[in-house]
């Protein structure tokens, strides 16, 4: 019988059990985890150099690759650490942190997912208030309130489910510290209580920005078919449609992990799907809006000219 105060450590799951696999998992992960780094450095660099993506979707956009930067730092290092060194441990007070932050990450993304929702809205079937509705103190008002929205959720999660008494062990099935699994470990009855409600708070307030999502896209959709131009429509969902596919991702698998039945739960289809929700959209997004968005690909081949031209001139300066 143990509590939480006199636990040390939690064991985490392994990604696999042969060595081999377990290589293989540490290079896919640090492959992912540079390429996210990189793609989210470059729009970073981009937005904040490029005058042209001084917008409100390039601020939000900003924002949602720090968002992406974090999730992808909370949970892929301590996951290729142990897929290295062939171990599964992480510390009480560790997984509290990554447990705090990935929740403060992923929280924020959401919320700032939404608000570019309401950004592709106004531009589309209101464009003639997009400057009143969006102007700077606005777009800096809403991604304080997704940050600050994320931080309390985050805060309240990881208070109550550390102050539980755990007396199930200490084994995790999962590759990093998610509060599902933490829970299964309580023994306690009202603390249990206690987390499910503030699940089901967070989970109405998810289930208020999807209605909201949708009546949104319901509204852009009608408004782009009544564009007369095909060009114009093509341009309407060119900067809808990235939008969407990466809601649609971050929604779906993530739904499914929070709410499939338990009987079909298995430990390779929980590490599956939480891959899928916490690895792959962070590392997708720079992908999916550089391909899409004409706007952010001129300033990312103006941005690696300039830096190709400095290197060269540097190089022909020292001969």
């Amino acid at each position: 019988m143990s509590n939480s105060s006199s636990m040390a450590q939690f064991l985490l799951l392994a990604l696999a059990d042969r060595r081999e696999l377990q290589l293989l998992h540490f290079w896919l992960f640090l492959a992912i985890s540079l390429a996210a780094l990189l793609a989210n450095g470059l729009i970073l660099s981009a937005v904040a150099c490029d005058h042209h993506l001084h917008t409100p979707m390039g601020f939000f956009l900003l924002n949602l690759s720090l968002t992406d930067l974090g999730c992808i730092c909370t949970t892929v290092p301590k996951a290729m650490h142990n897929s290295l060194w062939d171990t599964t441990t992480i510390s009480y007070m560790g997984c509290a942190a990554q447990l705090f932050f990935f929740y403060f990450f992923i929280s924020a993304e959401f919320y700032l997912l939404t608000i570019m929702c309401y950004d592709r809205y106004v531009a589309i079937c209101k464009p003639l208030h997009y400057g009143t509705l969006l102007g700077s103190r606005a777009c800096a008002h809403m991604a304080a309130a997704a940050w600050a929205t994320g931080f309390i959720n985050s805060l309240l999660h990881t208070a109550n489910t550390f102050s539980l008494p755990l007396c199930q062990g200490n084994a995790l099935g999962q590759f990093f510290c998610e509060i599902p699994h933490i829970l299964k470990l309580s023994c306690s009855h009202s603390g249990y209580i206690r987390e499910i409600g503030l699940i089901l708070v967070s989970g109405c307030l998810v289930f208020g920005c999807f209605i909201f999502i949708v009546f949104s896209y319901v509204q852009i959709f009608r408004a782009v078919l009544r564009i007369p131009s095909e060009q114009g429509r093509h341009k309407a969902f060119s900067t809808c449609l990235p939008h969407l596919a990466v809601l649609s991702l971050f929604l779906s698998t993530g739904t499914f992990a929070y709410l499939k039945p338990p009987f079909f739960s298995s430990p390779s289809l929980d590490l599956a799907l939480s891959v899928l929700y916490s690895v792959v959209p962070p590392a997708l997004n720079p992908l999916i809006y550089s391909l899409r968005n004409q706007e952010l690909k001129d300033a990312l081949r103006k941005m690696m000219t300039g830096c190709f031209s400095v290197a060269i001139e540097f190089l022909f300066s020292g001969v």
